[in-house]
C-alpha cells in the first residue's frame, strides 16, 4: 500500500498538469467561436474573472482563515503586478492572438513558455546553468530550437494543409463554420507577434509566483487576489479601450458560456492548481505539458471549427515540441541529481574547494563538507 500511495504522490503534479490542459484545450476553442460572434476581448476579460473571483473567494475565505498570511505592501504589489500581467496583458493579447490565427496556431505558439520561463528563470538565478552538463546543454538547445520554431511558425504561413477531418466538416457542413477563417498575412503576422507576447506575460507571471507563495503562502486567497485586482484592473482597460456601452451586454449565449467556463475553470481551478504545482515542482516543470493542449486543440478544431492549419504552422510546431521536451529532459535529469545528491552524499572531496567554489555548491554537487 506504501508503494502506491508513494506512486500516486509523485504522479499528482502530472495528472494535475494533464487535467489542466484538457481544461484549457475547451477555453480556447469556445473563445474562438465567442470572439468571431462579435464579443470584444476586453469585456471577456472582465466577465472571465468576475466569474473567477467569485467561485473561489469562498473557498479561500473558510479553507484558508487561520493560515492567511498577513498582507504587507510588499505582497500586495506582487499581487498588483501578477493580476497585470495574467489577466490584463496575458489575457487580452492571446484572445487577439487567438481571433487573428485559430486554436491550434495559438496553442502551438504558446509552447514557447517552458523556453521563455527557462530564460526568465536564468536571469533571476531561480535555474543554474552549467554547460559542461549534458542537461545544461539540452535545455539550453531546447531552448533555441523552440525560439526557431516560433520563428518559422510567425515568418513563413506555407500551404493550407489538407486535413481529413476538416474536410469532413466542411463535406457535411455546407458551409464552414463561423470560426473558419482564412487570416491574411498581415494578421497572421500581428497574430503570432500577440500569442508571443502574451506568453512571454505568462512566463513572467510563473517566475513572479513562484517568489510571491515563498512570501504569501496562501494558494487560495493569492489565486483569489490576483483574479480581484485583475478584475478591476480589466475594467479600466476596458473603459478606456471600448467607448460603446453595448458592448458590455451579455445574455444566456455563448459569450455567457466563454466567460463563464474560462472564469471558473481556467482561471480559478487553474490559477490555485498551477500555483500548486509551481510550489513543488517549480515554474520549468509546471509550463511543461501544452504540447498535449495544442493536440486536443487541434482534433476538436477540426470537429467543431472546421479550422484551417498551414504548413508553417505544422513545421514550426514540430519544432516547437522538440525543443520543450529538451528542455523538459534537463530539467528532469536535473531534478533526479538533486534527489541523489541529498540522499546519497559522497565522501568530502577537495574539488570544489581547488575551483573556489563555496561549501553550499559543493553540497549541490553531492560532496559532503568537512
Amino acid at each position: 500500500m506504501g508503494g502506491y500511495g508513494d506512486f500516486f504522490e509523485k504522479a499528482k503534479p502530472y495528472i494535475a498538469m494533464i487535467c489542466l490542459q484538457f481544461g484549457y484545450a475547451g477555453m480556447n476553442v469556445i473563445t474562438k467561436v465567442s470572439l468571431n460572434g462579435g464579443m470584444s476581448h476586453y469585456v471577456l476579460v472582465v466577465y472571465r474573472h468576475a466569474f473567477a473571483t467569485v467561485s473561489i473567494a469562498p473557498f479561500a475565505l473558510l479553507l484558508e482563515r487561520k493560515v492567511r498570511p498577513k498582507m504587507t505592501w510588499s505582497s500586495f504589489l506582487q499581487i498588483f503586478v501578477l493580476a497585470l500581467l495574467g489577466p490584463v496583458i496575458d489575457q487580452n493579447f492571446y484572445y487577439v492572438g487567438l481571433k487573428y490565427t485559430g486554436p491550434t496556431f495559438a496553442c502551438a505558439m504558446s509552447n514557447i513558455l517552458p523556453a521563455m520561463t527557462f530564460v526568465m528563470a536564468c536571469i533571476f538565478r531561480m535555474e543554474k546553468v552549467d554547460l559542461r552538463k549534458v542537461r545544461c546543454q539540452a535545455k539550453v538547445a531546447g531552448t533555441v530550437v523552440t525560439v526557431a520554431g516560433a520563428m518559422l511558425m510567425t515568418l513563413y504561413k506555407g500551404p493550407l494543409m489538407q486535413m481529413g477531418l476538416t474536410g469532413h466538416s466542411h463535406g457535411h457542413g455546407g458551409e464552414a463554420p463561423e470560426a473558419a477563417v482564412d487570416p491574411t498575412g498581415r494578421e497572421w503576422f500581428l497574430g503570432s507577434l500577440f500569442v508571443i507576447i502574451a506568453t512571454l506575460a505568462w512566463a513572467s507571471l510563473f517566475i513572479l509566483q513562484a517568489h510571491t507563495l515563498k512570501q504569501y503562502s496562501a494558494p487560495l486567497s493569492l489565486t483569489t487576489l490576483i483574479c480581484f485586482v485583475g478584475t478591476l484592473q480589466a475594467i479600466v482597460v476596458t473603459f478606456a479601450m471600448e467607448h460603446r456601452p453595448s458592448v458590455w451586454t451579455i445574455g444566456f449565449d455563448m459569450n455567457l458560456l466563454a466567460a463563464a467556463y474560462a472564469g471558473i475553470v481556467t482561471s480559478s481551478i487553474a490559477y490555485y492548481v498551477q500555483g500548486l504545482v509551481i510550489q513543488k515542482t517549480g515554474p520549468v516543470f509546471a509550463s511543461a505539458f501544452s504540447p498535449l493542449m495544442m493536440i486536443v486543440v487541434a482534433v476538436m478544431g477540426s470537429f467543431i471549427l472546421a479550422e484551417k492549419i498551414f504548413l508553417g504552422g505544422v513545421l514550426g510546431s514540430v519544432l516547437i515540441v522538440i525543443g520543450l521536451y529538451s528542455v523538459l529532459w534537463g530539467k528532469h535529469k536535473e531534478n533526479q541529481e538533486e534527489s541523489a545528491a541529498v540522499a546519497l552524499p559522497v565522501a568530502y572531496t577537495p574539488s570544489c574547494r581547488r575551483f573556489g567554489t563555496d561549501d553550499a555548491a559543493c553540497i549541490r554537487q553531492g560532496e559532503t563538507v568537512a
